[in-house]
């Protein structure tokens, strides 16, 4: 089927229940009385979005769950996926306008702010939209945060994100948050699965041998080399299943298990969850999944503003990004100047300095992925909707476990697809492992949570984790992607490095301690590790 084909903006015919009414249809618009958005006097969005519909047009087209099911249930799983992944990165890239849905009502006319506005108390005011907001809406697209060093990349300070999630209204109870890039995401969700499933596993073979034996015991909770504490149980005619569980010594993440590989505080499962948030928050487009059908949640007059097909298509988009990588392999390749000796040395050495000093205890080089297979929604329950945040059944609107759309993380992705020699290089794909079906993830991460000193905690603790705690940034990408750390506060890698503290203390006092020249190549090893993408 010709993609054009698989790209239905949502029609008459339709059958599925996130059923959109855009182009040449009735705009769905949800105003007060007279066309007015009427709240505080002074604070309300007052322009007339009739007389607007007459004379513009939503910038966004929109894409139906059930054009991407109908691909997947008559055996086209490539063309679900080219079609999901060409709307996601339209909509990646729209400028959403009024008719829309982007922006909310913030107060004084206004539809975006970088100040979250606690204060702002009344009809439709930015203080009662649901679901409850922590920040924005302050931006109109979505790459006009993802944007540094390539598409889909990092943001720079003047994206910072300005939250207040516990609405205190205080500028001293505010945090910020610095733009991640979001290049290979899938390869980060996937591997976030497959170390829950060990973990879980680990527990279901020790509650087996305290069953089985009648005596208390212990593991160790590790995945993919990453140690997370140990899990204890005991016999217990109190507890279900007869055994009591000690989660006390488990150590950077939560007690369920589940590794949350997404927010600077690793508290979100997966990519759509991410996305849902983003969109709600940053731009105020509100998916249907998340407030309901013809739910103006935000006060701005429009309904429906993502549909479940947009959301499914955003996923796949983020998951299928490119994954970073490396100026030596960028040089080798002719797409770079060619690097001179010297910066090879001094990167080849800088690897071994970030050895030595004990930087890869947190930020692993690589870790092995076993099935490269992306899945939309995911097969594992723990990293999909079990109802959407709306309370609806993504079953019910197309989005089927069973019928997923799926990829190839180690082939599939459409960016950095590049001609080297009359050869083709799929650069942006991961690594396969040597002699198995498996992939190598150079994420220099471990998907863990850690605490990081007094000089990093935030004034609040906002997922209940540690004002101080945070999960280890994946370094693959850092070389080009200033600033740095949760809030931007430095500058450059050093400034990154010395704002290190409680469990990389050591670390930070070891690379302290080090001659300049070791410093430099340490330097110029991350310096090495980027952002790419190919011009088409």
């Amino acid at each position: 089927m010709p993609l054009s084909q698989c790209l239905q903006v949502c029609s008459d015919s339709e059958s599925t229940p996130d059923r959109r009414r855009f182009g040449r249809k009735p705009l769905r618009i949800a105003l007060a009385a007279g066309l007015l958005l009427l709240a505080a006097a002074g604070t309300a969005i007052v322009t007339d979005l009739s007389i607007v519909g007459r004379l513009h047009r939503p910038a966004a087209t929109h894409l139906d769950q059930a054009t991407l099911l109908n691909l997947v249930q008559q055996g086209q799983p490539a063309a679900a996926f080219a079609a999901a992944f060409h709307q996601g990165d339209v909509l990646f890239e729209t400028s959403f306008n009024a008719l829309d849905g982007v922006g909310a009502n913030v107060g004084q006319g206004q539809r975006f702010t970088h100040v979250p506005r606690a204060d702002l108390v009344g009809p439709g005011e930015w203080a009662n939209h649901v679901p409850s907001r922590a920040t924005g809406p302050n931006a109109e697209s979505c790459n006009a945060c993802h944007n540094q060093a390539a598409d889909d990349g990092s943001g720079r300070i003047v994206g910072n994100a300005h939250r207040d999630p516990f609405h205190t209204g205080s500028v001293g109870s505010m945090i910020q948050r610095n733009t991640p890039h979001l290049f290979a995401a899938g390869a980060v969700q996937r591997l976030a699965e497959e170390m829950t499933v060990a973990l879980r596993g680990i527990r279901e073979q020790l509650v087996a041998q305290v069953r089985q034996t009648g005596l208390a015991a212990s593991a160790a909770l590790r995945a993919k080399g990453v140690d997370f504490g140990r899990l204890a149980a005991a016999p217990s005619r109190f507890h279900p299943g007869g055994v009591a569980i000690d989660n006390s010594r488990i150590d950077g993440l939560d007690a369920d298990l589940v590794v949350k590989p997404f927010q600077w505080k690793g508290s979100v499962r997966f990519v759509r969850d991410f996305n849902r948030d983003a969109a709600h928050n940053e731009l105020g487009m509100q998916a249907v999944e998340l407030v309901g059908a013809g739910v103006d949640g935000d006060g701005d007059g429009v309904v429906d503003e993502l549909s479940i097909g947009d959301m499914t298509a955003l996923a796949v988009y983020v998951a299928a990004q490119p994954r970073p990588v490396t100026r030596i392999e960028l040089s080798a390749l002719g797409l770079i100047p060619q690097l001179t000796p010297a910066e090879v040395a001094a990167i080849q050495r800088g690897a071994g300095v970030f050895a030595q000093i004990g930087c890869v205890n947190c930020h692993v080089p690589s870790l092995p992925l076993d099935d490269p297979t992306f899945c939309e929604p995911s097969t594992l329950a723990a990293y999909r909707d079990a109802s959407f945040p709306s309370g609806a059944s993504p079953v019910a609107f197309g989005v089927r476990p069973d019928l997923p759309i799926r990829f190839d993380l180690t082939q599939d992705q459409p960016d950095n697809i590049v001609q080297v020699g009359g050869r083709t290089v799929h650069l942006g794909s991961l690594r396969r492992q040597s002699g198995g079906n498996g992939a190598v993830v150079e994420v220099y991460g471990d998907l863990k949570r850690h605490r990081m000193g007094r000089g990093l905690a935030e004034s609040i603790d906002e997922v209940g984790t540690g004002a101080a705690t945070f999960l280890t940034e994946n370094l693959w990408g850092v070389g080009n992607t200033a600033p740095y750390l949760h809030d931007g506060r430095a500058t450059t890698l050093t400034e990154a490095i010395l704002e290190h503290g409680g469990e990389a203390a050591d670390e930070r006092a070891d690379f302290v301690a080090l001659p300049t020249a070791a410093q430099a190549d340490l330097i110029a090893f991350l310096g090495n590790l980027v952002l790419y993408k190919a011009h088409d």
